[in-house]
């Protein structure tokens, strides 16, 4: 089968939905939704996934950017969720995407914003992600050990950081995620590769035991789609498909900040919120000059937004917290862009969002509907995997699947670090696409002009754009810039790329309804 996703396959897979009856529907098309496509046609199980927006349009493209080996579970106490999130990134950096998954270093710099005793808590635990890190079997040439390092060391990694009162720093490594966005697109296509059925702009409104009604959002037209098992994965908004449910969700947001406010950092610079044990903010480089600055963790009540907002007291939060390690504070002039997401956390009773449980649940409703949420992006395979077989455990013998085999299962474009280096392409082609990028390159064969930026001091290649078009299934100039690429973080790259992403939709949409 094809990884290629766009506006004719679409039509085709809702036209076939429409006369056949599969084995899994999956409603929802972030990280989970995709990841439980994918494990489930992998296992030779047929599949339709569907997704009321894009790709990756709720909380997965709203996260950190990181594949981590779960320090902050093992200060609280839970070992086993530390434990999957090590395994999980050991799985994703050495085989399932090493092409979309980097090691990042971190530091913590030994000043007064950080106390003596919280330092020496912070070294056990690095010292304890370590071993973790061993027993998953990544190796230290890939993530290295943590070390002490000093002053001048710390400035190297940590430019802008206070001098004053710094005694040296706290190094230690964890993965990078070039794009969770990306991320989801190529697990979604992966999926297709196997035979699942990827539809976006299909929203779901009913679901049942055997099946769902669903609407294109395209045209309006309502489709019944008819399934052994249903599962609801549409994260924040489970309950809504699930009135049985109940979430805490929590919003988590991102400062987005220009490389040189902080002096161009080569690692994430790490610093304790005041008053807080086993909190801190993050400032992260990104692979384009940009820094995310997080995380807050609040919660929310009410409707759920389809996309919510960072507000002026996050800003605050998260300016305030970082500036108490710097040699010149942030400002709100720094800042270019910000985004937040909603944690999909199980409730849990009472007690701050932020000491809730990061497992996932997967539940089997009164109607047969299964449900998953909660959890993490890193572990998004695993509960991918848990997810189908209790789907196949539920089934009464309706369905037969053999072992999941996701966790040595490399996504499209995925190859080791000695075959990507190999990869003839720019640099930014391989590192977002892998041993796809000369594919991807090939998109400017009829107009050289494609392989050029899509605007003056703006990274994303205009191949990139008609690749999103003609094989990930972007149909709209948004999906493009917000999710494609990820442009629409900071509105004035995103307003500068319009224009071409306009003039390229044109072209290759309509290429892509051949």
């Amino acid at each position: 089968m094809s990884a290629s996703l766009n506006a004719a396959q679409r039509a085709r897979d809702l036209d076939a939905l429409s006369e056949s009856t599969v084995d899994v529907l999956v409603v929802g098309g972030g990280i989970t939704g995709a990841g439980v496509a994918l494990d489930a046609a992998s296992r030779g199980l047929t599949v339709a996934l569907v997704e009321k927006h894009d790709l990756s349009f709720g909380t997965s493209r709203w996260s950190s950017k990181l594949i981590h080996g779960g320090l902050r579970y093992l200060a609280k106490g839970d070992i086993h969720l530390a434990w999957e999130s090590a395994r999980e990134r050991a799985a994703l950096i050495g085989t399932i995407a090493p092409h979309l998954v980097h090691p990042l270093p971190f530091v913590i710099p030994l000043n007064d914003a950080v106390p003596r005793s919280l330092g020496r808590l912070a070294w056990m635990g690095y010292e304890a992600g370590d071993v973790l890190r061993m027993l998953s079997g990544t190796s230290r040439w890939v993530l290295p050990r943590p070390r002490r390092l000093s002053i001048a060391e710390t400035l190297r990694y940590v430019p802008s950081v206070n001098l004053a009162h710094l005694h040296g720093g706290l190094l230690t490594w964890d993965g990078q995620l070039e794009d969770d966005a990306r991320l989801v697109v190529g697990v979604a296509r992966t999926a297709a590769e196997y035979g699942a059925r990827v539809i976006t702009y299909a929203g779901a409104t009913q679901l049942r035991g055997d099946g769902a009604t669903i609407v294109d959002e395209t045209s309006g037209q309502a489709l019944d789609i008819r399934a052994r098992a249903v599962v609801n994965a549409t994260g924040v908004w489970v309950p809504e498909l699930a009135s049985e449910i109940k979430l805490r969700p929590s919003k988590g947001t991102h400062l987005v900040l220009p490389g040189a406010s902080l002096g161009y950092p080569r690692a994430a610079l790490t610093v304790p919120v005041p008053g807080e044990t086993n909190r801190f903010v993050f400032a992260m480089p990104q692979p384009d000059g940009l820094i995310y600055l997080g995380l807050t963790d609040d919660p929310i009540s009410g409707p759920v937004p389809d996309v919510p907002f960072a507000d002026e007291a996050d800003e605050t939060f998260l300016l305030d917290a970082i500036s108490r390690a710097l040699a010149v504070p942030l400002t709100p002039q720094d800042v270019v862009g910000s985004f937040a997401g909603l944690r999909p956390l199980a409730a849990a009773g009472a007690g701050r969002t932020a000491d809730l449980s990061r497992n996932h649940v997967v539940h089997r409703g009164s109607n047969g509907v299964v449900s998953v949420y909660g959890g993490k992006l890193t572990t998004y395979r695993q509960m991918a995997q848990d997810t189908v077989d209790a789907v196949v455990n539920g089934a009464a013998g309706r369905l037969s699947a053999a072992p999941s085999p996701t966790r040595k299962l490399p996504l499209v474009g995925a190859a080791p670090l000695t075959e990507l280096v190999e990869v003839a392409a720019p640099a930014r082609l391989v590192r977002r696409y892998g041993t796809e990028a000369p594919l991807v390159a090939s998109m400017a064969e009829d107009d050289p002009s494609l392989l050029a930026p899509v605007a003056p001091g703006i990274p994303v290649l205009g191949v990139e754009l008609a690749f999103g078009i003609r094989h990930e299934g972007a149909l709209s100039v948004e999906d493009l810039l917000a999710r494609r690429t990820r442009l629409a973080l900071a509105p004035e790259l995103a307003e500068g790329a319009r224009p071409a992403a306009e003039r390229i939709l044109e072209r290759w949409g309509a290429a892509a309804l051949v």
